[in-house]
């Protein structure tokens, strides 16, 4: 059987270079994407080994796509018959396989250029296939040139290309071909959190936690939570205080962690202690994706906060810390094959291969819109659709520049001033949560990230909401944004203050990172209540959130987020792009899901 199906590759691989009608149109190549300027904080170092390997990762159109965002408006609208009713992973998989015809014709491609298509891997249902292939392998079917840029902040080398082609046979059956023009790397990526130098830091609040133990508890938090969060602060202000965990057994929430960050079990020990004394005993798990790290003696500042705000808000709910690894160091100078994969797919992909997933995730990482080419973010966001479609709800931070940091300028070659929204943030299938600050009352955070995407249109969900804003902004930073855009964030939590344990020692850690982790901890609440009521749980938010779910949240009206030379966008009476719909309340979304 070995010689048989050898000897069958090869005859094929020699039809398709030696036929002229074959290889005629594997030469017809069409731009794919394309660069006008090296990105942003990359150099050029020089060109890339023709002998260097790497995994090429080639996204098949999936052939009813629109089948599955139909599906996922239904098992998420409250209004609509299927709600709850979230597809399992082999019905996610039926709906995004490629059609045979696109699997047959890319299958040919990679016969025509010498590549056993049987050592390929392949996902579950079969729209990723993932092979090895040389440098000079993959600039023959690319029609490109790969040569190795250096990021300047993180010294992080990289093999990229400035622009891919592919045939234009092959254009309307191949979503995207990575790695090519995303420069994005796990070291190069923006976490959105900071350590506040300087800012007030408790060692403990004894004082208010021990206010909380019974059906007194207080309907407001003290004034000292204007400067300093614990998760006392949250669970007072978010109404969660009274509420304990049920559905346990069922329920768990996820966290995404990349750029080497660990979270550590002794300072979440050590957090609890000081902070939320009644679940000492609480632990997570670490599940590590593509050679993940888990280095207890290196604690990360986003790891740590995330984790422990997350487990501060739902413990004894199960908390999963996914540490997904990167590229390990690339020796320019080296021709040693390593792995290139950039974010998100990595992590994705291996989420989607499980069977049981958790039903609410959180990330705090992003980068500017336009860093990111078109069809990678349109890849990476369609994977963000299947997840909902299978019950979880993705929370993303929206980012900590306002409306843009530096000068806001285009990327395109004709330097535009325009405000620069992130990446994943800017995804409709996400839900993006903005940040704010002090309790009484709340007010937006002026870092907090919220704008318009310039990739992906405003949907459905949103158009009341975002249509009476834009009417009340008139003129306002008229041409600086796109007004048909997906607009984001989605709602806001704190993000700034937070009391963070970190090689044993507190510290003050602001931004949307911490603001994400702390929505998505009263969404895994509502996911627990809504189980323990044999009840779906709640999947996808925004078709929720935007219609009955609205009036479950905090308005807040006051803070702007300004960036790019302007004050940004101004929170106000109902959505805006700094806050979203507002903060939740725990109580009156309980009351409107049950």
């Amino acid at each position: 059987m070995f010689w048989s199906t050898s000897v069958l590759l090869l005859g094929l691989a020699h039809f398709a270079l030696s036929n002229p009608l074959v290889s005629k149109r594997w030469d017809d190549f069409e731009v794919k994407h394309a660069w006008a300027e090296v990105p942003r904080g990359w150099e050029l170092h020089g060109p890339a080994p023709s002998d260097y390997t790497f995994d090429m990762r080639i996204g098949l159109k999936q052939d009813k796509f629109d089948e599955l965002v139909t599906a996922l408006y239904e098992v998420s609208d409250p209004a609509h018959e299927r709600y709850g009713q979230h597809l399992s992973k082999e019905q996610v998989a039926t709906l995004v396989a490629p059609h045979p015809d696109s699997v047959n014709l890319v299958e040919t491609w990679l016969l025509a250029h010498g590549l056993d298509t049987t050592s390929s891997s392949r996902s579950p249902a079969g729209d990723f296939i993932t092979l090895r292939v040389s440098v000079a392998q993959a600039e023959k079917m690319l029609g490109t040139k790969y040569q190795t840029f250096r990021h300047g902040k993180s010294d992080d080398y990289v093999i990229r290309t400035m622009n891919y082609s592919l045939p234009s046979i092959l254009h309307e059956h191949v979503a995207v071909v990575a790695p090519t023009t995303y420069f994005g790397t796990m070291k190069s990526m923006k976490a959105t959190s900071f350590i506040q130098e300087g800012a007030p830091v408790i060692e403990n609040d004894a004082d208010f936690a021990h206010l909380l133990k019974g059906p007194g508890s207080l309907a407001t938090p003290p004034s000292s939570c204007n400067t300093v969060i614990t998760p006392s602060c949250l669970r007072t202000l978010y109404n969660t205080v009274n509420y304990t965990p049920k559905a346990t057994s069922k329920n768990s929430i996820g966290i995404a962690g990349y750029l080497d960050e660990f979270a550590n079990h002794a300072d979440l020990q050590t957090f609890f202690n000081r902070f939320r004394t009644d679940v000492v005993a609480q632990n997570f798990t670490t599940v590590r994706v593509n050679n993940g790290g888990d280095d207890q003696s290196d604690p990360g500042v986003e790891a740590n906060l995330d984790i422990q705000y997350t487990e501060g808000i739902t413990a004894p709910t199960p908390n999963v810390y996914y540490s997904t690894g990167g590229s390990p160091p690339f020796d320019p100078d080296s021709n040693t094959p390593t792995n290139t994969n950039e974010p998100y797919l990595d992590w994705l992909n291996f989420i989607l291969n499980q069977t049981s997933i958790p039903q609410t995730f959180t990330t705090s990482y992003g980068d500017d819109e336009q860093t990111v080419p078109f069809d990678y973010a349109t890849t990476v966001c369609n994977l963000f659709a299947q997840l909902g479609a299978r019950g979880s709800s993705i929370l993303f931070s929206s980012g900590d520049s306002g409306v843009g940091g530096g000068n806001c300028l285009s990327n395109d070659g004709k330097n535009t001033k325009h405000f620069l929204p992130n990446f994943p943030a800017s995804c409709p299938f996400v839900t993006t949560v903005g940040g704010t600050i002090h309790v009484s009352p709340e007010v937006a955070v002026s870092f907090s990230g919220g704008g318009f995407s310039n990739y992906f249109a405003r949907p459905s969900f949103q158009n009341t909401a975002v249509s009476t804003f834009l009417t009340k902004l008139g003129n306002t930073n008229a041409g600086l944004f796109n007004t048909t855009g997906r607009a984001y964030p989605d709602v806001a939590a704190q993000g700034q203050g937070f009391q963070v344990v970190i090689g044993g020692r507190v510290s003050s850690v602001g931004g949307t990172s911490a603001s994400s982790p702390t929505f998505a901890g009263v969404i895994a609440l509502l996911n627990d209540f809504r189980l323990s009521e044999g009840k779906a749980p709640l999947g996808f938010l925004n078709p929720l959130i935007y219609s009955t779910g609205v009036t479950g949240f905090n308005d807040i009206t006051s803070g702007n987020n300004p960036g790019c030379g302007t004050n940004g966008f101004t929170a106000g009476t109902g959505w805006d792009p700094v806050t979203g719909l507002g903060t939740p309340d725990f109580l009156k979304l309980q009351s409107l899901i049950g």
